[in-house]
């Protein structure tokens, strides 16, 4: 069963967000999964745990390679069976975290024997008409077409068979056996299927977030930050960085759809007393033009985080594009996820891979429910993320909850010329 987001918007945007009950995840609802084989990760899963007062017997300690890619049969034969154990030894749990040193991505498991034949078919009829167009010097309409026709359907068929998938991801459907890996699956949680059904059910799916860096300490810090702004409130400004002016039609997908989301969600802020910047400009927020930042959404500047932002204890925000959770170790990149909590964020979320713009959290829902203070960060992102088994990941403290300070301020419209 295949969804467009785009179809559903105008049900989308009619949703009435306050029925949403208040469920609050508690401490004793989370599973901490920490590596042995990681230096420094059953350590920082023992400190977390005390830190928000969860249960000793919520740890679990698997042993996997401490690379951030790890294979599909490691996944399968390491990390499923006894996760699955201990979900079924506590029922209770609601969460998982995933901690520093486990797997950031599961690489493909490759093409089944028919998806190879398929595609080699199809390679093998896109040659002939190759051959064909450089021995005669062209084609004829009828040719075209078929070429056209063949090149749609390798470009599907790619799409279709890529089973990389971010291990957090892959982690929120543990409890469910036996499902394809073909491209995403449909998150039941999502907000506006709530009233559909998918071929997932809601009693397959947990949240799952990571407590993940370039190194321990800034484990350390997203937790204490997040803490002390629950304790303190969040003060500053959401800043959202929208591309265009906000569309008149009310029917949209796709970029557009994501673009008249991060108005929306500007919008509902607003709305609720928190202060506000809003670019609709094509270029990026540039250095210097975020101070304060509390909350950010924005797009789109593949792998090169602008640094324009000082993020307030408890940040929270993300940046729309392509493989920008692809690492949170190697030194010199710079894709946003990296980069945001290196430079102070609480909680950010990204893809390990192309994940297609349609998979993002929808902002208008995420940054709505959050900034209400009544779900915390992994539940605002499980009903506003609309697909599983794909590429994006959550990195933060699961349990905290936002406490945002209200302000008086009018909505600013930032008004730059393009570059």
């Amino acid at each position: 069963m295949r969804f467009s987001i785009g179809i559903l918007t105008v049900l989308f945007l009619s949703l009435n967000f306050s029925i949403m009950p208040a469920v609050a995840l508690s401490p004793n609802e989370v599973l901490v999964i920490a590596n042995r084989n990681a230096a420094k990760s059953v350590g920082l899963a023992t400190w977390y745990m005390e830190k928000r007062q969860i249960p000793k017997e919520n740890l679990l300690m698997v042993f996997i390679t401490d690379k951030e890619t790890c294979s599909r049969e490691a996944y399968l034969k390491k990390i499923v069976p006894p996760v699955r154990r201990a979900l079924e030894k506590n029922r209770k749990i609601n969460a998982i975290v995933t901690m520093y040193g486990l797997p950031l991505r599961i690489s493909s498991s490759g093409r089944t024997k028919g998806e190879q034949t398929r595609l080699d078919l199809l390679t093998k009829q896109k040659k002939n008409i190759d051959a064909l167009k450089e021995k005669t010097g062209q084609l004829t309409k009828e040719q075209k077409t078929t070429l056209k026709q063949i090149n749609k359907k390798i470009r599907q068929l790619r799409a279709s068979t890529d089973k990389v998938a971010s291990f957090d991801s892959e982690l929120m459907l543990v409890k469910k056996e036996n499902y394809k890996l073909k491209f995403w699956l449909p998150n039941p949680y999502f907000l506006p299927w709530r009233s559909q059904k998918t071929s997932i059910s809601k009693s397959d799916v947990i949240m799952v977030s990571r407590l993940d860096g370039a190194d321990a300490s800034i484990v350390k810090r997203i937790v204490n930050d997040s803490i002390e702004a629950e304790k303190k409130g969040l003060s500053g400004t959401a800043y959202f960085d929208a591309r265009w002016k906000y569309p008149d039609q009310k029917k949209v997908s796709g970029y557009k759809l994501y673009d008249k989301s991060i108005h929306n969600a500007a919008k509902r802020l607003k709305k609720g007393g928190v202060k506000v910047v809003l670019d609709d400009k094509q270029n990026l927020f540039q250095p210097g033009d975020c101070p304060n930042a509390a909350l950010y959404c924005g797009w789109y500047s593949h792998a090169k985080y602008v640094d324009a932002f000082t993020w307030e204890k408890g940040a929270v925000g993300f940046h729309i594009a392509s493989s920008e959770c692809m690492t949170l170790k190697r030194e010199n990149s710079n894709v946003w996820c990296k980069k945001m909590l290196d430079k102070g964020i609480a909680a950010t979320v990204g893809p390990v891979g192309e994940p297609y713009v349609q998979s993002f959290p929808l902002p208008e829902i995420f940054f709505d429910f959050l900034s209400q203070g009544k779900l915390t960060l992994a539940e605002s992102y499980l009903i506003s993320l609309p697909y599983l088994s794909w590429k994006q990941v959550l990195v933060g403290d699961p349990l905290y909850r936002i406490k945002i300070h209200k302000s008086n301020h009018n909505t600013t419209q930032m008004s730059r010329e393009p570059l």
